[in-house]
């Protein structure tokens, strides 16, 4: 079934649970790379998901209440995501889709209040999963 090709512009869209840990998103706009353009954008082909970043993204989880950062990702895109059929450049298209597989990256880890004095206890996890999903600029161009 054909569906909405991303183009470069378009945003990846973070769900905040990612496990246990309650992320702050932001979207991360995806940047395209495909030589195919709609509207003067280039399309997003298979590869560019994985250029994309969000730092700065605060997090805690139930245990550790003082806030850490980490950098949101998309770890894996869902089969509907990328074209079957349609390839630009010898690379499959990225389709809006259902929902991807998301990463957060700790780069500094939330703090559990110390139960007696002392220092706050470091989270030790140094990623969370979480998902994700694209919302698109283009309500035209599609592809299967």
């Amino acid at each position: 079934m054909a569906d909405y090709v991303l183009i470069d512009g378009d945003l990846a869209m973070f769900l905040p649970p990612f496990g246990v840990a309650m992320v702050v998103v932001r979207p991360g706009r995806m940047q395209g790379s495909g030589p195919s353009t709609w509207n003067g954008k280039n399309c997003c082909v298979d590869g560019d998901e994985k250029q994309l970043a969000v730092p700065g993204c605060p997090y805690i989880t139930p245990v550790y209440s003082i806030p850490g950062v980490g950098t949101l990702k998309i770890a894996k895109l869902a089969a509907n995501q990328k074209a079957k059929i349609t390839h630009t450049g010898g690379r499959q298209v990225l389709l809006k889709g259902s929902q991807f597989t998301a990463k957060f990256e700790v780069q500094t880890p939330a703090q559990q209040p110390p139960p007696a004095p002392g220092p706050p206890i470091p989270d030790s996890m140094a990623s969370y999963s979480g998902l994700g999903s694209f919302i698109t600029f283009n309500t035209n161009y599609q592809a299967t």
